[in-house]
């Protein structure tokens, strides 16, 4: 018998970045949050993935929806595994993809296959490995989605905000795919600035996605970073995100210039990860 199939209770495993927990929502049967170190990581429901309930999460899906008409299967690589939230939502919504994901953290990807087991014919394939090399010896044009939410602790490792990386996000790319980064920034937004221009000098069409607070810069917190070589479906994407419980903005155009500012594009020689939280802002005590 599968231990997720009666009296769930709390699973810890010490995996190469941490402490993990996967911790039984008493509110929904069969759902769960990851943390690591007590910052909470991924929210999964394997009874309904479909269910988002992180708010960058909730960004990502509406993306996923409009990549393609409703159900096309698509093919998507992920930086980043948690617990396979985006993979697990895009197989439930659009059955046929094809998905790759790769994660620096073995032991990670371990306990989430063992103890949240992805369902038969799901599509998704898992690799342990560093996200940028991945990306690099991804095949040229083979993601019509390419998802990036990778974190070294609490920050986005610097490796993977340079012009290099954003030149091979770009070559891994379909005509037409986006790529979508979770980020973390406050004020005065330097990192974002910085992204910014970085992605800016290698795509033609930039958006961010967050909460109005976190882009004035009044608080810390995620900003999703879509870039793409061709226009993205920005109005739909709006009115999706302005609609959750947790109301998000879409900025693109002339906002986002003026967000970058003077910054300049990151180099391999210059890099810099995103910065640290201020204590308490990710966790849950």
């Amino acid at each position: 018998m599968n231990d997720l199939d009666e009296d769930p209770i709390p699973v810890t495993r010490t995996v190469d970045s941490g402490t993990a927990r996967l911790l039984p929502d008493i509110d929904r049967e069969r759902a769960w949050l990851l943390t690591i170190d007590g910052s909470p990581q991924s929210y999964v429901d394997l009874d309904d993935p479909r269910h988002l309930e992180f708010e960058y999460a909730r960004r990502v899906g509406h993306l996923l929806d409009l990549a393609a008409e409703p159900g096309a299967p698509l093919r998507l690589l992920h930086l980043g595994a948690g617990a396979l939230t985006l993979p697990r939502y895009a197989a439930a919504t659009r059955p046929g993809s094809r998905q790759h994901v790769v994660d620096l953290d073995a032991a990670l990807l371990e306990l989430v296959e063992e103890h949240l087991p992805l369902p038969a014919g799901s599509g998704i394939t898992t690799a342990a490995g560093d996200a940028r090399a991945a990306l690099e010896a991804a095949a040229p044009a083979g993601a019509d989605v390419l998802i990036s939410d990778v974190y070294a602790g609490s920050q986005v490792p610097a490796h993977l905000t340079t012009l290099p990386y954003a030149r091979a996000a770009d070559r891994a790319l379909r005509p037409g795919g986006v790529y979508a980064a979770n980020l973390a920034d406050a004020a005065p937004l330097r990192f974002l600035a910085c992204q910014l221009a970085t992605f800016g000098t290698v795509f033609r069409w930039l958006a961010l996605v967050a909460e109005p607070a976190v882009l004035r810069g009044r608080r810390f917190g995620n900003i999703v970073l879509l870039a793409s070589q061709h226009e993205m479906p920005l109005r739909e994407l709006a009115r999706r995100c302005a609609g959750d419980p947790f109301p998000a903005r879409v900025v693109h155009g002339p906002r986002l210039e003026r967000l970058a500012g003077q910054a300049r594009p990151v180099d391999d020689g210059d890099p810099v990860p995103s910065p640290e939280p201020p204590d308490g802002a990710f966790s849950i005590g």
